[in-house]
């Protein structure tokens, strides 16, 4: 695989966006964090960088359609919501990108695409093809026909299997905190944020915490088991606030932001 040496050189890179960033706790629409996120992207767009949406929030806005107070949790219900929020999510980021004149493709995949080597390979080339057309792809499982879980159970392991698929850069996952922390933030303020991380090893993978958000999935338990798999085939990783965007371009200016999980090649200035 290909090794950047600094961040200036992204040149493919995958965002993955939860439910807690898109959905609020009072189930609406995060419509303003969804803007500033399209107005990044579309920057990146514009720097010839070639970027993929990993997004949540297909069940988070089914359940928000019918005022539900919290992810249903029987499989045939989550499957259902989803059924009902993927269109309304596709909606939504068709809206958004529109204002930048940037076109958006859906794919929903599930663990089949990536083992199947007949649809793996299909599957890169419809990524390859999108990109030659600047298109962003919204990437999120197959959550109707899914039965293990929703089989990746969170789209912090999906966002690292379609980078490490891709041959992407930079994975950039959006959270409701602003990186790693030594425990749980959310209980003690006065943590300290790692970073970066050169070695995912025990003592970073025991500060991981659970979810935060009541329409959420995963937790930063999954988000550095999915920053282990991707640094391990050489993809820097970053853990950022979901509600600063913004930040994903600092990164790629080499400030530090957020949680920067480090592949060993990799070289990065303090700014």
């Amino acid at each position: 695989m290909k090794r950047i040496k600094s961040f200036e050189q992204v040149k493919r890179l995958v965002i993955k966006i939860g439910t807690s960033t898109i959905v609020k706790e009072s189930g609406k629409i995060n419509n303003y964090y969804l803007g500033k996120l399209a107005k990044v992207v579309a920057d990146l767009n514009a720097q010839g960088r070639e970027v993929v949406i990993v997004s949540s929030g297909a069940i988070g806005i089914g359940a928000s359609k019918f005022h539900l107070k919290q992810k249903p949790k029987s499989l045939e219900e989550k499957q259902a919501m989803a059924a009902v929020g993927q269109g309304l999510l596709m909606h939504l980021y068709k809206n958004i990108f529109s204002k930048y004149k940037i076109t958006v493709a859906q794919m929903l995949l599930t663990r089949n695409d990536f083992e199947d080597k007949i649809r793996q390979y299909n599957t890169c080339n419809t990524f390859n093809a999108l990109f030659k057309y600047k298109v962003i792809p919204i990437v999120n499982e197959n959550d109707t026909v899914a039965v293990e879980e929703i089989v990746f159970g969170d789209n912090d392991t999906l966002s690292a299997v379609v980078s490490v698929l891709i041959r992407a850069d930079l994975l950039v996952m959006l959270s409701d905190i602003d990186g790693l922390y030594s425990g749980d933030f959310r209980k003690n303020k006065k943590l300290k944020k790692i970073s970066f991380v050169e070695d995912i090893n025990d003592d970073i993978e025991s500060f991981a915490c659970g979810v935060g958000s009541s329409f959420g999935t995963g937790g930063m338990r999954t988000k550095i088991s999915a920053a282990k798999l991707a640094t391990a085939r050489g993809i820097a990783v970053a853990i950022i606030m979901g509600k600063k965007p913004e930040q994903i371009m600092g990164i790629i200016q080499g400030k530090n932001e957020g949680t920067i999980f480090l592949p060993k090649t990799m070289e990065v200035s303090n700014k």
